[in-house]
């Protein structure tokens, strides 16, 4: 009796052993078969953002265009890859899919801001307030538009931080663009002292001014007038017109020539006075 027991036992011991190494083989090979399907489809996906990047860069097409289209085929590609995984891993795509829909609204309400991040997009390609190379000023933030992708616009700061703006705040929100234009009007203010000869500096800054062919006469001459009888200063204002591109150029080296011509012409810079009087005993 003790003898059949222990031979059942072992039976029993030795099935279950047997399908717990056929699930268990099954499982690694299930397993092995979705690690496969993820690295096949991500060397596919690969393959296929360099086609459309070469076929894009073929074409006469913006480049923000570009880079939206890139970003937008490379997240379809992927979603269907996490289907490809879910359904080599055994998962029935259709079950997977009417599990979507039953969950349609929590997620409709979780991506409703990427949604409209991604109309925002559209809108920005459609209208064009900005394009790739443009520089912006947004959201209190300001840089160089890098990439347009499909949710986020990518900016890159004069101090090299990549920043990234949302595309339906941008959209909907004000967005100053400074590239848009061909030309771009440059304004300082200069303060002299007091007494200076008003017309003696005006025809210093014009000297100044006329030494640097990137100052345009086009749409407008330089502008140069008494601005601001200030507490200690006589303040006087300066415009002219430059490329866009030479905005910086112009600003900073026109006030190095600005110091050095007054201190050499003898023209004063102001600083600020208090004079005391003291009362007699």
């Amino acid at each position: 009796m003790l003898l059949l027991d222990a031979t059942e036992t072992a039976t029993k011991l030795e099935i279950a052993l047997r399908s717990l190494v056929e699930q268990g083989s099954t499982l690694g090979w299930t397993l092995i078969k979705a690690f496969l399907v993820f690295i096949v489809g991500r060397l596919v996906i690969n393959l296929i953002n360099k086609l459309v990047r070469r076929i894009l860069n073929k074409r006469d097409i913006d480049l923000s265009v570009k880079t939206f289209v890139g970003s937008l085929v490379n997240v379809v590609l992927t979603i269907l890859l996490i289907i490809s995984v879910v359904g080599a891993l055994g998962v029935q795509t259709t079950s997977f899919a009417a599990l979507l829909a039953s969950a349609g609204v929590a997620v409709g309400m979780a991506l409703s801001g990427n949604l409209s991040n991604f109309a925002g997009g559209l809108i920005i390609l459609l209208f064009k307030p900005y394009k790739v190379g443009d520089y912006i000023e947004a959201q209190n933030v300001g840089g160089t538009v890098k990439e347009i992708q499909i949710f986020h616009t990518v900016l890159s700061t004069a101090d090299n931080k990549i920043i990234y703006i949302p595309n339906g705040s941008l959209s909907s929100g004000v967005v100053t663009n400074f590239s848009h234009q061909t030309s771009r009007r440059v304004d300082w203010t200069f303060g002299v002292e007091y007494g200076s000869d008003f017309e003696k500096v005006k025809s210093v800054i014009e000297s100044v001014l006329a030494k640097d062919s990137r100052i345009l006469s086009d749409p407008a001459a330089p502008f140069i007038a008494l601005t601001t009888l200030a507490d200690s200063s006589v303040n006087i204002v300066v415009r002219v017109w430059v490329k866009s591109a030479d905005y910086w150029g112009v600003y900073f080296d026109i006030n190095q020539a600005i110091y050095a011509t007054f201190n050499a012409e003898g023209i004063g810079f102001p600083f600020p006075q208090l004079t005391v009087h003291q009362a007699k005993d």
